[in-house]
């Protein structure tokens, strides 16, 4: 099978879409399959972003900023992407959290006349919210649900996502969630040190860890900060670093993590906590729980699917969140090994293997769809 992947978003961005395409990627390659990604380039005046990722063609269309809707590069769709896809000749495009360039994706396949699957995973209406962007969510939806509706199927990662992308008459939905890496996110990775480094009296760690960036909500773990029998500390960057830490400047900053270090920093901290309600899955809550960490998070969006209430963690209504912080965390860390292994069990089965088979038997399923249209 013949994959080309029409990335919103990718390296050297790392955020939930950029990883997510990484283990399609991995996993194509893996079980011999040939993939091609359409990304944005680094803005003008930063150094190109590569043209190949672990041996597969990355093809880079120019990337502009637009600070008022994300601040996250977009990529602006060009005429030659017909080109480069027809050159590929794709059996199934992959839309990957589209917007500007998943629609010029979008455009190019069906004149091609070929199949898309589109993999919702960006709440628009709701950054468009936390950012402040005068057009209404009516409108952010409309441009949703013209985009996914000419989609042969759209793929969203939780039960909330479906709901809300049904609601708003996007057809063809299913659900697809996300895997985690349960050998790399585990207690194991715990490191006395750094929790020694973080917490020299040897107080209690809440952390949070994503992008600094509005749609984050970071500033509702304020009041944690204040605490003296409490360290909190935020693993991430973004747009509102500086001005967070000026709110916060007990808290520890880390930067932003990868890898084993990332690893670490979650499996180090008692509790987790993510206090923004945009999230279309959050997988940061997910490796949480694969690290063996209690979670706190809204009673919105994702974490609804994830987070198992007075088992695994706690679901707070958005308007009540940063009141009712305190006391769950404190409820959280007094029964911190009860949560711990119970977070840790419930994500055994959601490897990236699993889950991206499913995700070809979706471009499968498509791609068969298509063919007996064709065929009739």
């Amino acid at each position: 099978m013949r994959v080309a992947i029409v990335a919103e978003s990718f390296l050297p961005n790392v955020n939930g879409v950029t990883n997510s395409v990484l283990r399609v990627i991995e996993h194509l390659r893996r079980t011999g399959h040939e993939a091609l990604v359409i990304a944005p380039d680094t803005p003008r005046g930063e150094p190109p972003a590569d043209r190949v990722h672990d041996g597969v063609r990355v093809h880079r269309v120019p990337a502009r900023m637009f600070p008022k809707i994300t601040s996250l590069p977009l990529g602006v769709p060009r005429p030659r992407m017909l080109g480069v896809l027809r050159g590929f000749d794709p059996d199934v495009v992959h839309l990957a959290s589209p917007a500007l360039l998943g629609y010029g994706g979008l455009h190019a396949a069906r004149r091609l006349g070929v199949p898309t699957v589109a993999v919702f995973q960006t709440d628009v209406a709701g950054f468009a919210e936390s950012y402040g962007v005068g057009f209404t969510a009516r409108a952010a939806w409309a441009w949703t649900r013209h985009l996914h509706s000419r989609a042969d199927r759209t793929l969203a990662p939780s039960t909330a996502a479906m709901e809300n992308l049904m609601a708003h008459r996007v057809p063809r939905v299913h659900k697809w969630a996300r895997g985690v890496d349960i050998t790399g996110f585990a207690p194991s990775a715990r490191d006395d040190g750094l929790r020694r480094q973080w917490s020299p009296d040897g107080k209690p760690v809440v952390g949070f860890v994503g992008r600094l960036a509005p749609e984050k909500h970071v500033e509702r773990l304020a009041g944690l900060a204040t605490r003296d029998d409490l360290q909190l500390v935020i693993v991430g960057d973004g747009v509102d670093r500086a001005k967070l830490q000026n709110l916060m400047p007990a808290a520890v900053f880390t930067g932003a993590l990868y890898g084993r270090e990332l690893a670490s920093a979650y499996a180090s901290m008692d509790v987790f906590v993510h206090p923004g309600e945009h999230e279309t899955f959050c997988q940061a809550v997910q490796e949480a729980m694969a690290s063996g960490l209690p979670v706190i998070a809204p009673d919105a969006g994702g974490p609804r699917d994830l987070v198992a209430p007075y088992r695994t963690g706690l679901l707070l209504a958005v308007d009540e969140f940063e009141a009712r912080l305190p006391q769950s965390v404190d409820h959280l860390i007094s029964e911190r090994q009860r949560y711990s292994t119970a977070a840790r069990r419930s994500v055994l089965n959601r490897t990236w293997p699993t889950i991206c088979d499913e995700l070809l038997g979706h471009y499968e399923d498509v791609i068969g769809r298509r063919r007996r249209h064709v065929a009739a």
